[in-house]
């Protein structure tokens, strides 16, 4: 059901219309005068006006102005008994959403309200996405106190609303192409397309077609012109991942299009401007392939206008309970259930780990975890088997660097001893007895393996 305000100064036009609309199940607010109706718009919020363009005091194109300034998630019809090319032309130009003649069918009117009220849904929807685009995209969810992260913030922050090239360097499993989203989300751009491909993923042949596009008999197959990617991206972003692996022919004719900013099908002899910002990509450093000559020095300076380097997980261990708490809450939002809760002694082994696959391994690491887990608690048990040994090497690793190495055998005994001794007495409150009692010995020996310590 839809709130539908009709305005029109004939009555007998109104009551037909106000049935129609009434017959579909929809509430219905009848007017005879253009600002009275004008004056309720505020309170009725309607999702559909039809206003009639011949009227007295203010005609249907007086109103279709106000709505179109005032509210405009509002769909305007309007209705005319004088149609011509140029009214519907002027009708549409102003914003209307359609027009329909007097007389007019029953159904005809009917279904354009339920056009109207179908491209209003279709509206509402895409807004409603695209602010979950940009609600995913903000660069609050990529995650990292860390200093290293805290430079990157700011010069993406920085280069976002910005049209320079930016070449994202880091090794796989980062958040390279999470970076490139944010760019393009955060930007001037954000309301256009975000195209990404990976560089990596087709034959030399093929990336060239999607990339290009290509004109019909082209090659065996080209049964039909075809955009590239680069025009499917116009006035929006196009994101290329793994560029690093591009082969060199390609390099050549991406060269062109950053410099002259237009491509050229294959197979045709015109090229078409193109209005887009690149982003490009790469998992491996760069300079060796430019000295091996496998990669174009002018397309890296090119593209590397803006570098940003994304710091291996490694290197940022400090962020690892922020990402884990962060994956925990992405989990729960995919199954709509509550947060899994995390053992302190998982925590602490996933931050006693390399990461050779990044941001990734620990998001998949976490997603494991909440499959396996019982009773809501990860334990050290539902991690990957890989990560709870390399977490125990390298604290053994570390046990065995903190050895005090230069004692004698009896000092090192002697003070393990003592540390132990300690611990006991202060977990049973200083009581001697308790303590000698769970420590299988007599109170006498108590008394002398800790007399020492007070004489001194």
């Amino acid at each position: 059901m839809a709130k539908i305000i009709i305005i029109d100064d004939e009555p007998a036009m109104v009551e037909v219309i106000v049935t129609l609309c009434r017959d579909k199940g929809h509430q219905v607010f009848p007017f005879n005068s253009a600002p009275k109706a004008i004056e309720q718009l505020d309170a009725i919020a309607p999702q559909v006006v039809i206003a009639d363009i011949k009227m007295e005091t203010m005609t249907g194109f007086d109103v279709l102005r106000h709505i179109r300034e005032h509210h405009r998630q509002t769909a305007v019809i309007l209705i005319t008994a004088y149609a011509s090319v140029e009214t519907a032309v002027e009708a549409m130009k102003m914003g209307a959403y359609d027009y329909v003649t007097k007389p007019f069918k029953i159904d005809e009117l009917q279904m354009t309200v339920q056009r109207a009220l179908d491209y209003q849904a279709a509206l509402r929807e895409n807004v409603y996405l695209r602010k979950e685009l940009k609600n995913r995209y903000r660069f609050e969810n990529i995650i990292g106190t860390s200093r290293k992260m805290q430079l990157v913030y700011n010069l993406i922050n920085k280069v976002a609303d910005t049209d320079s090239t930016v070449l994202i360097q880091g090794e796989s499993g980062t958040g390279k192409e999470l970076v490139a989203r944010g760019l393009h989300f955060n930007s001037n751009r954000q309301h256009h397309p975000f195209v990404a491909i990976n560089c990596s993923a087709l034959p030399e042949n093929l990336l060239e077609s999607e990339l290009f596009g290509h004109k019909k008999g082209a090659f065996t197959g080209a049964v039909a012109d075809k955009r590239g990617l680069f025009e499917e991206a116009n006035l929006g972003t196009i994101f290329l991942d793994e560029v690093n692996s591009m082969a060199p022919p390609l390099q050549t004719k991406l060269l062109r299009v950053l410099q002259e900013r237009e491509v050229r099908r294959v197979g045709d002899n015109k090229s078409v401007p193109v209005n887009v910002r690149v982003v490009g990509a790469t998992n491996e450093v760069l300079q060796g392939k430019m000295k091996d000559g496998s990669f174009r020095e002018d397309l890296y300076y090119r593209l590397a206008v803006i570098p940003v380097e994304i710091p291996p997980l490694r290197e940022r261990l400090e962020d690892v309970p922020l990402l884990v708490n962060h994956f925990l809450q992405k989990q729960a939002s995919a199954s709509g259930g509550e947060p899994k809760k995390i053992d302190p002694k998982a925590v602490d082994i996933l931050c006693h780990y390399d990461y050779p696959g990044n941001v990734r391994e620990l998001e998949n690491a976490i997603e494991r975890a909440c499959a396996l887990c019982e009773e809501d608690m990860i334990l050290p048990t539902d991690l990957p088997p890989q990560i709870v040994a390399a977490a125990a090497g390298e604290k053994a690793e570390q046990a065995i660097a903190a050895m005090p190495v230069g004692q004698s055998l009896d000092e090192f005994i002697q003070q393990q001893e003592r540390g132990y001794i300690d611990a006991t007495l202060n977990h049973c409150g200083g009581s001697r007895e308790k303590a000698a009692s769970m420590l299988g010995i007599s109170m006498a020996t108590l008394y002398r393996k800790v007399e020492p310590k007070s004489k001194k």
